[in-house]
């Protein structure tokens, strides 16, 4: 295990040196390439994990789907950033190129949400057995009771507290 760690590890450090030139393409600053980054990857995980929460329809192949879609979305993505000296200003290629990673993320999730519902509802539901307990909508009354006594007091103080801190934080770097 010793052995695998460190091949691991120097895999991830020859990667992640290798990975600096596109990182200084996408942007001079390490916290909006981070963002941008992250932009790519999020709509499509957020996106499968809030609909299998609150919707009982989605199913195992609407997320698979709505994940690879994402990932070769976020390559293209990261190709036409890489690339948006190639290409023509005006064409749809550099428009998306171009366009600022929020804004970008916005509409990656939508699109993500809209792939995975389509491809839900063109291929069977799970059936009950599969996600009883799994979606609020499948939930049992002891489920919920068991829910409900797992925090307390105390795990809710602190949690407002994070918040607070986190919101203080934010207002504090953009005001």
């Amino acid at each position: 295990m010793l052995r695998i760690g460190r091949i691991a590890t120097a895999i991830v450090v020859v990667l992640g040196i290798a990975w600096i030139p596109i990182m200084q393409n996408i942007s001079g600053v390490l916290y909006e390439y981070l963002q941008s980054v992250q932009s790519y990857i999020a709509p499509p995980i957020t996106a499968v994990f809030l609909l299998g929460i609150f919707y009982k329809r989605i199913n195992s192949k609407g997320a698979l789907i709505t994940l690879i879609a994402g990932m070769i979305v976020a390559f293209i993505r990261i190709g036409l950033e890489l690339s948006i000296n190639n290409l023509e200003p005006g064409s749809i290629l550099y428009s998306i190129g171009s366009a600022n990673f929020l804004s970008f993320a916005a509409w990656f999730f939508l699109f993500c949400v809209i792939l995975c519902l389509v491809v839900s509802w063109l291929t069977p539901a799970p059936s009950e057995a599969q996600i009883q307990g799994l979606t609020f909508g499948t939930l049992s009354e002891e489920q919920k009771l068991a829910n409900r006594s797992s925090y307390n007091f105390w795990d809710i103080a602190f949690s407002l507290l994070v918040i607070g801190l986190v919101a203080y934080v934010m207002i504090s770097f953009t005001g």
